[in-house]
């Protein structure tokens, strides 16, 4: 069983606000979060706009091989943030 706990730097903007000149503040959060295995989703999450600026995330899941564990943070105008670590299972 492996434990992830992430936690990514995002601003994430409600769209809400008004800037100096009163221009309404586009709106850009993270909207989803992907966990694959060797290329194998393992978990998933979507997010409402009420998430928090640098959203954590923790979950667990039960290795089946050993491989890259990529974690991917999609935001509304469909940039990724992606991070990357190994496992070894035994």
């Amino acid at each position: 069983l492996v434990e992830v706990k992430a936690l990514v730097a995002h601003v994430m903007e409600s769209g809400q606000r008004k800037d100096a000149s009163g221009k309404v503040v586009p709106r850009k959060i993270i909207n989803k979060f992907i966990c694959t295995v060797n290329g194998k989703q393992v978990f998933a999450a979507d997010f409402e706009p009420a998430i928090s600026a640098n959203p954590y995330i923790q979950f667990k899941f039960r290795a089946q091989e050993s491989g890259p564990v990529v974690l991917t943070w999609i935001d509304d105008d469909g940039s990724k943030i992606v991070g990357e670590e190994s496992i070894t299972v035994s």
